[in-house]
Parts: structure tokens; C-alpha cells; sequence
């Protein structure tokens, strides 16, 4: 038992190159997308310009302050960022639309919020009607003439 949290250890630290190269890679999307230099990136989010440059490489982790300023500065939320950076974990269900929703730098944050509030009621709608659904089918096939038992 004492190899499982060596294991469990040496796999987390396995993870982290990879989680800070997808980070990077994210920011550099979201920085290309909003048609920003990695200098004008740097400055709108009071960062210095090679200290960015080795976020985006996937050479250093940031903290949850620098992601902060980095989303501030690309008008995405931090949860974002902090889903990306593994400090959040991801939404369950498809997030496509939610990221999308988070991502676009030509919403306002209480526009983004707004359709988020929404697109969950929705979810939660479908969820509801799928589940009532799934109980009346249920309770069909229990009554099928020919059922066993019967």
C-alpha cells in the first residue's frame, strides 16, 4: 500500500507537462482568435512579455492570479483558464457550447452569464422530460400483455 501514492505521484507529475503544454496552447488560440500580439497579450494583462511566452510553451504554471489577468486581458472568463490549468474540474455533460459561450471575447461577462443561466435551465428541462420518459417506458413494458409473470 505504500507504492500507491508513489504511483498515484509519479502519474500526477507525468500529467503536468502535459496539462501545462494544453494550457498554453489554449491561451495561444484564445490570444491568435482575439488577433493579439504575445507583447500587446503580455501588457493588457500586466504580465512580462517572456514570462507569457513560456506559459504558452507549456514551460512554466501559473498561478490562479496570472490566469486571472491573462482571461481579463482576452475577455474570457477564469474558469476557463482555471479548467484548462486543472484547478477546476471540468463541468459534467457537453461543455462544447458552454466553452464556446466563455470563450467569446465579443460577449459581455453578463452576456455570457445570461446565456449560460439559460442554456443550463434548458439542460435541466431536457433532463426532467428525458427521465419522465424514461420512467413511463419503464413502466410500459412492466404492463406489455405477454410480460412475465402473467
Amino acid at each position: 500500500m505504500k507504492e500507491t501514492p508513489r504511483t498515484e505521484s509519479a502519474q500526477f507529475v507525468k500529467e503536468l507537462p502535459e496539462r501545462f503544454n494544453e494550457l498554453g496552447s489554449f491561451i495561444r488560440e484564445q490570444r491568435s482568435s482575439a488577433r493579439l500580439s504575445l507583447r500587446r497579450l503580455s501588457e493588457l494583462a500586466g504580465i512580462s512579455n517572456p514570462y507569457l511566452s513560456q506559459i504558452e510553451r507549456g514551460l512554466r504554471r501559473p498561478s490562479a492570479e496570472i490566469l486571472q489577468q491573462i482571461a481579463k486581458a482576452l475577455r474570457i472568463s477564469a474558469e476557463t483558464l482555471y479548467v484548462q490549468a486543472g484547478i477546476l474540474e471540468k463541468p459534467d455533460g457537453n461543455t462544447d457550447l458552454a466553452r464556446h459561450i466563455l470563450a467569446d471575447h465579443n460577449l459581455t461577462e453578463e452576456q455570457k452569464q445570461a446565456l449560460m443561466r439559460i442554456y443550463v435551465s434548458f439542460r435541466h428541462e431536457n433532463d426532467d422530460a428525458n427521465a419522465e420518459a424514461d420512467d413511463k417506458a419503464g413502466s410500459e413494458v412492466v404492463s406489455a400483455p405477454g410480460a412475465v409473470g402473467e
